[in-house]
């Protein structure tokens, strides 16, 4: 660690131009040649060595353009009312090509703004970040659906692990394809988080591609020509504590406005959903009845009929299976394949999206019988023709007031603000993998406790948790540590994985509080924890706080609470594991300081306000 703040502090105070601001003074940056260094207080906490593109870049000279404030409304999401300042400032890199900076009080946002093209593919991005050896990193490697774990490492020498695409590897051997969100720590409780935001059509999404400690932003493939005007998506760094990373709304800060003039139809909720306990069975009309009659006893709004329900079996029909989830005032999800993804030996209805025509007249059906929303699976990567094909979809589904769920997507780049219809996408190693490997039993408590800090950050996420039964693989996971995931994990619609026999056989205190349990919240507030080995979060909606926490290690370990936040309130309803495995459950008058989760454990306070 001392090699790395030397570097920072050799490469920064040694430059005479006076460093650039955010609005609370905490984050500052200092440009130096081609690139500049960020700040946070008296710390130098990430070097990008170089800005522009191939053939377009020169010395960062900032200009003070003003000052930038912002205040919206989500309709999903951590925070319902976001509010944001930044100060902006501007670069002139070459005759045409522009650098535009913000620095807001939680991080850094940049892009670039081309004029006077004409007819051009755009050159090379030259934007790299430094990350030198030693430097605390929880990274995934780049997969198409962004699948994959986030480890503990120091150093760039990883080996490569086969993806959806291949392998990836530098000339050394090591992988060298990342994908975001990357945490850094480069520094004692100091955390910088990785990622872009506001991809725009003619855009496609980034990912990072390194050579040893530099780490390259590459978009990923585009041959679009373009002329006149072009802006790139912003390049996004979350800057501060832990607390400053989980709660930043930075993401959705940069992004486009809602462009949707009628968002009365929205409404995010909890799905019952037909997949993970069989592997199938969205096909099956009894299957369907079984979840549908679920959510009526556990008052869900939705029901998720998931893939083949185009080949129904016994004579029955996917109208059926909606009208009869209509008629218990269920409103059901349907399943389709993107069809630019996997498609040979891959679960159908296939081609019915693709082509514009086709689109309008499918979403249109799903509108007159009744469908409420479509999850959307399947696609291939961070092209160019995935994020047009994506927005065409977000923009065809709000026509014809449908919901929309990614699926075997990109992450979540700030469309859940531009397209509220948008509210949820997979992007990331969830519970379904407990029906693809043995490897993910072992490995999920942790993981579980590093999602919070990475992947979650950036936007919803449909991880489907909450399991208490066993699908194709065990989870070692406890009840409470299952329950705590549907608070922990923010999704605008919240997919339960398990079976209707295993959650209707908890008590019924755990039923009610599916039946409780928001899928937005007003507020979020990160308590303690560390990426991979606790997380406690607190969300509000209303007047009511939902507190959870879970243990990502394999031992027991006592968590601190400080919750003199919440308001005067008149019950905690508490959630946590009995030493037999079973539920413990009881009504306590105040909340502990600390509190000890049994190995892989968890627990939940309900908390309700005083009004």
């Amino acid at each position: 660690m001392k090699r790395i703040l030397c570097f920072f502090f050799g490469c920064c105070l040694t430059l005479s131009a006076v460093a650039q601001q955010s609005p609370n003074g905490k984050i500052s940056i200092t440009p130096y040649n081609k690139g500049l260094c960020v700040n946070y207080g008296q710390q130098k906490v990430l070097q990008i060595p170089t800005l522009g593109y191939e053939g377009y870049s020169s010395k960062v000279e900032l200009t003070f353009k003003g000052d930038v404030t912002d205040d919206y409304r989500m309709l999903s999401g951590k925070r319902l009312h976001c509010t944001n300042q930044a100060r902006e400032y501007e670069a002139k890199l070459s005759e045409n090509l522009r650098l535009v900076m913000r620095l807001y009080n939680d991080g850094v946002a940049f892009r670039y703004v081309w004029s006077g093209l004409r007819n051009q593919v755009l050159p090379k991005e030259q934007t790299t970040y430094l990350i030198p050896e030693g430097t605390k990193r929880w990274m995934q490697q780049w997969t198409e659906a962004y699948e994959s774990f986030f480890p503990l490492t120091t150093t760039h020498k990883v080996e490569p692990i086969p993806s959806f695409s291949g392998i990836f590897k530098s000339a050394e051997g090591y992988n060298n394809r990342w994908g975001y969100p990357a945490l850094l720590s480069p520094a004692d409780n100091v955390f910088v988080l990785l990622s872009e935001a506001n991809i725009e059509r003619r855009q496609s999404a980034s990912c990072l591609y390194n050579e040893g400690e530099n780490f390259r932003v590459v978009p990923d493939k585009n041959d679009v020509r373009v002329s006149g005007i072009w802006r790139s998506p912003w390049r996004v760094a979350i800057i501060g504590s832990l607390g400053d990373v989980v709660e930043s709304t930075l993401i959705t800060d940069v992004s486009a406005p809602n462009k949707l003039l009628d968002t009365s139809w929205i409404h995010p909720g909890v799905v019952s959903w037909i997949y993970w306990a069989y592997n199938h069975g969205s096909n099956d009309y009894q299957i369907i009845k079984k979840y549908v009659d679920m959510a009526v006893t556990l008052k869900l709004p939705y029901v998720l009929i998931d893939a083949e329900w185009d080949e129904m079996q016994d004579g029955r029909t996917i109208e059926e299976a909606v009208a009869y989830a209509t008629t218990q005032g269920v409103k059901p999800l349907i399943w389709y394949n993107s069809s630019v993804g996997w498609i040979d030996g891959a679960p159908g209805p296939k081609f019915r999206l693709n082509k514009p025509e086709d689109r309008e007249r499918e979403f249109a059906w799903c509108e007159k019988i009744g469908v409420a929303g479509v999850k959307i699976d399947f696609f291939s990567g961070d092209n160019q023709m995935n994020m047009d094909y994506c927005i065409d979809l977000l923009e065809c589904a709000a026509r014809h007031h449908l919901l929309v769920n990614f699926h075997g997507a990109t992450i979540p780049r700030g469309w859940q603000r531009t397209y509220p219809n948008l509210l949820s996408t997979e992007g990331v190693y969830g519970a379904e993998w407990y029906n693809n490997v043995p490897t993910f039993t072992a490995q999920a408590a942790s993981h579980n406790a590093t999602l919070p800090f990475t992947r979650n950050v950036i936007g919803p996420m449909d991880y489907t948790p909450c399991a208490f039964s066993d699908s194709q693989h065990p989870h070692i996971t406890s009840k409470a540590h299952e329950l705590a995931l549907t608070v922990l994990f923010e999704s605008g619609l919240q997919h339960l994985a398990d079976k209707p026999e295993s959650y209707l056989a908890q008590p019924q205190a755990v039923q009610d509080f599916f039946t409780e349990l928001p899928s937005v919240w007003d507020e979020t507030r990160f308590v303690s924890g560390y990426p991979g080995k606790s997380a406690v979060l607190a969300r509000r909606f209303g007047h009511s706080w939902y507190v959870a926490g879970i243990n990502g290690l394999d031992e027991a370990q006592t968590l601190s609470l400080d919750l003199s936040f919440i308001k005067p309130f008149d019950r905690i309803q508490y959630f946590a594991d009995a030493p037999d495995g079973s539920w413990a459950i009881t009504n306590i008058d105040s909340f502990p300081t600390q509190l000890t989760c049994q190995p892989r454990g968890g627990f939940v306070f309900v908390v309700h306000e005083v009004e």
